[in-house]
């Protein structure tokens, strides 16, 4: 029987891996941070542009979006729409985000980019497919989700971004120095992503997996159950695997699919990302078949949980579309 410290213990684990998997661009949080004490010495000297100076709902290009989107999203959360002329669902979507704009008068900015005029904007935020809606707040980028969803849902995934972005950075929608903006409702939690969250905290793997799936199958594009999923199921992976023996196994035979998967699944937690998602095209490259779609398949797990918008995420991609074309 092997020992308590040769096993991984989940609940330790979970802080290495970002359930969020999306990290402040540090510079763009700078940006928005001193866009921000601007505004404040325009306020205190009366020259604060007033509500009406901002356009609710704009297009945002390649050239314009540092001032419209980074800088902007110091006073105000900016909700971006990513779209294109050819995509049907995002012509469902986008008259939905604008009259919602237009309602919540100020609490939020919508910047609209099209994906085709823009590819460059389109690759660093990781955009795999259209419609899909993130949002940034103070420089941070906050996904949203992605697809085609009902008026409904997204009146409330906006209500719990204002929510955020006044309770963790103090913005408020709204011009600074113009009317003050009505309060955004605090709506509770999403109950069901609430429970998957509580049950991966406890370390009840299995529940959060069948919590994090219930969301899912209401809300398939959910981003954060999405990523929620990948990790729970990454846990589950990990929780009974004897480290010592796992690195053996993977060294003892780099054609050993299964070994390399459980020795990916190791790196990834511990950190070593490049080294988990290096190790995945790897042997998707010495192997074919049934291996080789295990390994390929992995690897896409395991870029879920990192997010499509990592730099090391966005590599990989492109090392494994080498190694498979």
């Amino acid at each position: 029987m092997q020992s308590r410290n040769s096993r991984l213990n989940s609940s330790a684990l979970r802080g290495a891996v970002d359930l969020a998997a999306v990290k402040a661009a540090g510079e763009a949080a700078q940006k928005a941070e001193q866009t921000r004490a601007e505004r404040a010495r325009q306020a205190a000297a009366g020259e604060a542009p007033t509500l009406a100076d901002y356009p609710l709902v704009l297009d945002v290009t390649e050239d314009t979006f540092e001032s419209e989107v980074v800088q902007r999203s110091a006073e105000v959360p900016v909700v971006v729409d990513f779209w294109a002329e050819w995509c049907g669902p995002c012509k469902q979507l986008s008259p939905i985000l604008e009259r919602l704009a237009e309602e919540y008068a100020g609490r939020i900015v919508l910047a609209k980019i099209d994906v085709d005029a823009n590819p460059l904007i389109a690759q660093q935020f990781g955009i795999q497919g259209i419609p899909a809606v993130m949002a940034v707040v103070a420089g941070q980028l906050v996904p949203l989700f992605q697809g085609a969803e009902n008026e409904s849902n997204v009146r409330k995934v906006l209500d719990q971004l204002i929510a955020v972005a006044e309770q963790r950075f103090g913005i408020v929608g709204g011009a600074a120095g113009g009317a003050p903006a009505e309060e955004a409702p605090r709506v509770p939690a999403d109950p069901a992503l609430e429970a998957a969250h509580e049950a991966l905290d406890r370390g009840d793997l299995g529940g959060a997996v069948q919590a994090y799936q219930n969301v899912l199958s209401d809300r398939p594009g959910h981003v954060e159950a999405k990523l929620g999923l990948a990790q729970a199921q990454l846990l589950q992976r990990v929780e009974q695997l004897d480290p010592q023996q796992v690195r053996t196994d993977a060294a003892a035979d780099p054609k050993d699919v299964p070994a390399q998967l459980r020795a990916a699944d190791l790196d990834l937690v511990g950190g070593h990302v490049e080294d988990a998602f290096g190790r995945l095209v790897g042997t998707v490259a010495k192997t074919f078949g049934d291996d080789r779609d295990a390994a390929r398949l992995r690897l896409l797990e395991l870029f879920e949980v990192i997010g499509p918008e990592d730099p090391r995420t966005v590599a990989a991609r492109q090392a494994l579309a080498r190694v498979l074309f």
